[in-house]
């Protein structure tokens, strides 16, 4: 791999992947070469994730494709994030901002990665408007009540949403 290519890293859980995501996805592979999609594949949270790995990496795939997002990939880590970004030659950490409490917990994290990586730099790219409310935890507490979902996820992560959460 060259040392002029741009890459970044875009690591989440994306349990579910939403529109937030995928715009600071996109925003990102206007940015970089490069972007590495980076699903984690452990809980680092006290509930498992809702969904697997497997359909996780599966939404985002099809979320990439359907916006275009041809300098992508995806692909899953269990490994400290600053590790998983030094062996795919990374130069770049990108993470989405929503509000202060998100700038609060990154930058504690990107002082923390920086402290293990140098060489590989934290960005932070800030939520387009829209999405600046948008959160996964959220949009499930949305979905197991029956909420409208066609603003925050697509129609297909909605309808898993709906089957697996769906109130009796």
């Amino acid at each position: 791999m060259s040392n002029d290519k741009r890459v970044a890293v875009v690591p989440g859980s994306y349990d579910p992947v939403t529109k937030g995501h995928l715009d600071i996805i996109h925003r990102a592979a206007k940015l970089f070469d490069e972007v590495v999609v980076a699903v984690v594949n452990q809980s680092t949270t006290k509930n498992p994730p809702l969904f697997t790995i497997e359909e996780r990496v599966a939404f985002i795939e099809e979320g990439l494709r359907d916006a275009g997002i041809d300098n992508a990939r995806v692909e899953p880590f269990a490994e400290l994030v600053v590790g998983f970004a030094r062996r795919l030659g990374a130069n770049a950490i990108v993470k989405g901002l929503r509000q202060i409490s998100d700038f609060e917990y990154e930058m504690e994290m990107g002082h923390l990665n920086r402290g293990q990586e140098p060489d590989i730099e934290s960005v932070f790219v800030m939520a387009s408007p829209e999405f600046s409310f948008v959160s996964s935890s959220r949009t499930k507490e949305l979905a197991r009540f029956g909420g409208r979902l066609d603003a925050l996820v697509s129609e297909p992560v909605a309808e898993a949403l709906r089957e697996r959460l769906a109130r009796d």
